[in-house]
């Protein structure tokens, strides 16, 4: 599947945001100002003033919303979701060539909020993902003590676990112990 790098940043965003939420398995990571400030920082979000407790409460309620597309049953139910986030957020596409970046689409309005920005420019991520028929690829890890959200992006679509360095392995490696007990009786 050919991602364009905006649509790319995006996505990672977008994971990354329903990752700070507390079904992800952990606190919210999402509390206060500081912590929006270190997100925003974090994923290069252009055109941000300065963030209040008002930011905040909108950003958890937008990361409510994509929790809803991760979770979302089929594609219809995922548009659904999408079309609200992005018409909510009055989106006006712009060709930018910003930071160093090639040209790309933006497309939240000039001086939207934060809420507004990552609802129009990952809603569209996810959108795209959608259109492409791609829905399935929009994951839960697997498992049973994760829940951290990401995009499977292999060749095959067969990524069961948000990383496989740590979900994974653990799991293999507790499913192995489990078999060599089992054969040592």
């Amino acid at each position: 599947m050919l991602i364009p790098h905006d649509t790319r940043i995006a996505l990672d965003t977008v994971v990354d945001l329903v990752n700070t939420a507390p079904e992800s398995g952990q606190d919210d990571r999402l509390t206060d100002v500081a912590a929006l400030y270190d997100f925003v920082r974090s994923h290069k979000v252009s055109g941000v003033g300065e963030l209040t407790q008002r930011d905040i409460k909108a950003v958890q309620a937008i990361r409510t919303l994509f929790a809803q597309v991760f979770a979302a049953p089929d594609s219809k139910t995922a548009a659904e979701v999408i079309n609200r986030l992005v018409a909510a957020a009055g989106t006006t596409p712009q060709l930018t060539d910003h930071d160093g970046y090639d040209w790309h689409v933006h497309y939240f309005a000039p001086g939207a909020s934060v809420a507004d920005h990552l609802a129009a420019d990952c809603g569209m991520a996810l959108a795209f993902i959608v259109v492409a028929g791609e829905q399935e690829r929009l994951r839960r890890c697997e498992a049973p003590d994760c829940g951290r959200a990401f995009v499977d992006l292999s060749r095959n679509r067969s990524r069961r676990y948000c990383d496989s360095r740590t979900c994974g392995n653990r799991l293999h490696v507790a499913a192995y112990r489990a078999r060599r007990k089992e054969a040592a009786g």
